[in-house]
């Protein structure tokens, strides 16, 4: 074996070793997208002529970017939104023309970062829910933590933890969201420890952090969540003292699909072969 095989085998060997090593350090300093694409980069930089600046910058922004496509699939999982009630889903040529003009402005987010809430009011099959679950998922897309629920179920969570003394733990938690979605408000049953639990949460968020409701109940009816006139002055006061209120009026969806399914299902059929 001659000594330049030899030499050229060592150099190899010892690429290789560093190679490991390299990919070794950069796990270690949680850099995932580095490890898996320095290599191929680096080849292309070579073909390329790239500086070393340019090498790592590429490395850089490929690293911020598969940084926050994990956080956005983490967040997304975390929100409880359903996968199927997003911005390019809704039908937004059946919306009234002031909430269409509103929709582009709530999903840039500029309402969180001025803690205020959005109020969602409308008859059942208006496209409510529909509407801020699209506004959830673009503020998801723009790194926003936000938690669909509905009332019926929040309340529940919040009594749970008041039964096992742990409610201020919970409201903490639920602090960490900077934007909870409450649908369907008008659903709560009439029961006071309901009404305690779900008041105790939005007065803790008030002016600090936004909640998104929906509800068929206009704001004279809250008294039926709320059960006394005084708690409900107040629950309003703090919903509505820093909220865009979104209006969905008109028909409803759902009743509209119904008739559509039933004209299609009337429809005559023609036989095989007809023209």
């Amino acid at each position: 074996m001659s000594t330049t095989s030899t030499s050229l085998r060592a150099a190899a060997s010892a690429e290789g070793e560093q190679q490991q090593t390299l990919a070794m350090l950069l796990r270690a300093l949680k850099l995932p997208a580095f490890a898996a694409h320095h290599e191929e980069l680096a080849r292309r930089a070579g073909q390329e002529g790239w500086t070393c600046p340019h090498y790592l910058r590429q490395l850089v922004e490929l690293e911020l970017s598969e940084r926050r496509g994990r956080r956005i699939e983490r967040l997304l999982k975390a929100s409880g939104l359903s996968t199927d009630k997003t911005l390019a889903t809704l039908e937004q040529e059946k919306l009234p023309a002031k909430v269409r003009r509103q929709l582009p402005a709530l999903c840039e987010g500029g309402f969180i970062e001025r803690a205020e809430n959005v109020l969602a009011f409308g008859l059942p099959g208006r496209g409510k829910t529909h509407v801020v679950s699209a506004i959830g998922h673009e503020l998801v897309q723009r790194g926003y933590e936000v938690l669909f629920i509905p009332a019926v179920l929040l309340v529940q969570r919040l009594l749970l933890a008041k039964k096992s003394l742990l409610l201020e733990k919970e409201l903490r938690r639920l602090d960490g969201y900077d934007a909870v979605i409450i649908d369907d408000i008008g659903y709560i049953q009439q029961d006071r420890e309901e009404m305690e639990v779900l008041f105790t949460f939005l007065a803790q968020r008030y002016e600090r952090r936004s909640v998104l409701i929906t509800s068929n109940l206009v704001f004279s009816q809250w008294d039926r969540i709320f059960k006394d006139a005084m708690t409900t002055a107040a629950a309003i006061d703090r919903v509505v003292h820093h909220a865009l209120i979104l209006e969905l009026t008109g028909d409803s969806y759902r009743s509209e699909k119904a008739k559509s399914r039933e004209t299609v299902d009337k429809a005559p059929r023609r036989a095989p072969g007809d023209e």
